[in-house]
């Protein structure tokens, strides 16, 4: 069928296949450097628990049929050996298509079982948006075979109801989107401040207004010219990227980004800089067989998706199928106006009051020493950080996990103290743990002059309490005067 192939867009799939290979790599050397404390057998939120109180239905995947921590090991770390081959080209080098098309389906079930098992640290949009992304990377084919049009068209249907979603979500949702207003409070509240976030929330008001502006053009107008002809989708594709790379520059959001670029360059039209094109094999009709199905199988599952891009009450970032192939996306629906964060700290004194010495935990990317400025970390995932902002919104985020967490503070516990930047307590675990919410905001530039500082913080509230070191089991029930507060 001469409809199936687009011969043209065969740089435009090695472009998205290899980048998509990156992220998988730092997807994966992200589970593998931080599962232990997170989710492994003795973690905050262990994974053998999840297991035994959910059905297997509800969450397919590798570890239903077995769990330890050396396996999840040697799933991350294998994930992180195939996506090193992807970068490679080994999918399209020494594969057949049927091989290169299993291979692509390895990171993708191997990171599916990870997500599936991951519980609220892998809860963020951009873990569903990799999967997805990753089951249609399967079927667009490898080395002679040319991409099939089917497949790419999916793709710009994904990009756009990633981004038209977003758009949807803020002009629905907080009242400074529609008043051009948000990017006063954003580049200070956002959830994992950058490098140039300090220079960002500094810019002019007009600025951060015409930033806003082109948001939205960008979210709700140019999503539409995806399905123009080229030259057209091409620069629709390309100012999507522009705007995916200020996002970069202006804070940390993981591979969201990325992602997206990807999708974006996929769109593009690479003919006039491609030079001479290969000899691209007529494709097998086995593969144009499979290749329609799975087509079909996405437009049926894209039902809901659309649906709820269309609701009052949209939602975002919702898998509506237990594979994550076919999701809804959005960010920042609603805008924080003031930072505040859970600054959590230890004392090795017998009596946890305030004429105690307390000393403050340093978290890798989350806002601590006012006189550090932030650090770039993306595309790489720092998840318990991102959750700690989520818990200074609402203690209701953390309810699941803060208390574990401290416990294992106390307890000196090495794999949690490995995913801090500082611990205090480098000789012996505190005695006592506390949590208390303080108010961030960047300093001006005449304060960053007189200081060196990039924050000032004040104190606002108590979000912990002091607790104490958990009794070992033999004393628990005899001794109450030490036990957890």
């Amino acid at each position: 069928m001469e409809w199936f192939s687009a011969d043209g867009y065969w740089l435009s799939r090695l472009i998205f296949q290899r980048t998509l290979a990156v992220i998988y790599l730092v997807a994966f050397l992200s589970a593998a450097l931080q599962f232990r404390a997170l989710i492994g057998e003795r973690g905050i939120l262990p994974v053998p628990e999840l297991l035994r109180r959910t059905p297997w239905k509800a969450a397919p995947g590798l570890f239903r049929l077995h769990y330890s921590d050396r396996f999840f090991a040697a799933v991350a770390w294998g994930g992180c050996a195939v996506s090193v081959a992807l970068i490679a080209g080994l999918d399209g080098w020494f594969l057949p298509l049927w091989g290169g098309m299993l291979l692509w389906a390895l990171p993708w079930v191997l990171y599916l079982s990870i997500v599936q098992v991951g519980q609220v640290w892998y809860g963020f949009g951009w873990e569903s948006l990799l999967l997805e992304m990753g089951f249609l990377a399967v079927f667009l084919g490898t080395g002679d075979t040319a991409p099939p049009v089917l497949v790419l068209w999916l793709l710009r249907w994904l990009l756009f109801r990633l981004e038209f979603g977003a758009g949807l979500i803020k002009m629905r949702g907080d009242e400074c989107w529609r008043r051009l207003t948000c990017l006063d409070f954003h580049h200070e509240t956002q959830p994992m401040p950058g490098p140039l976030s300090w220079f960002f929330h500094h810019l002019p008001r007009p600025v951060h207004r015409v930033e806003v502006a082109a948001n939205h053009v960008t979210q709700l107008l140019v999503p539409f010219l995806l399905f123009t002809p080229q030259p057209v989708a091409s620069a629709a594709a390309a100012l999507m990227v522009l705007t995916q790379l200020w996002l970069v520059l202006s804070g940390n959001f993981a591979w969201l980004n990325w992602l997206t670029i990807a999708l974006a360059l996929s769109v593009i039209d690479w003919t006039p800089f491609a030079g001479r094109p290969p000899t691209l094999a007529a494709p097998p009709l086995w593969y144009e067989a499979v290749v329609i199905a799975a087509t079909a199988l996405v437009l049926v599952l894209s039902y809901r998706p659309a649906r709820n891009l269309l609701s009052r009450r949209q939602v975002m970032n919702r898998s509506f199928d237990p594979l994550h192939l076919v999701n809804t996306y959005g960010a920042f629906g609603s805008i924080s106006r003031m930072r505040l964060e859970v600054v959590v700290e230890g004392t090795a004194d017998p009596v946890a009051d305030e004429g105690a010495e307390w000393r403050e935990y340093g978290f890798r990317g989350k806002p601590g020493d006012v006189r550090r400025l932030p650090r770039l970390f993306a595309p790489y995932h720092l998840r318990l950080d991102w959750m700690m902002w989520f818990a200074a919104l609402s203690p209701a985020y953390a309810r699941s996990w803060f208390g574990p967490f401290t416990e294992r503070l106390l307890l000196g516990d090495r794999d949690t103290l490995r995913l801090l930047a500082h611990n205090p307590f480098p000789d012996a675990p505190p005695a006592h743990v506390r949590a208390r919410v303080l108010h961030y905001r960047f300093t001006g530039p005449s304060e960053l002059r007189a200081t060196g500082c990039w924050w000032d913080r004040t104190y606002v509230r108590e979000f912990m309490r002091p607790v104490s070191r958990p009794l070992p089991p033999e004393r628990e029930g005899r001794d109450t005067g030490r036990g957890t507060r």
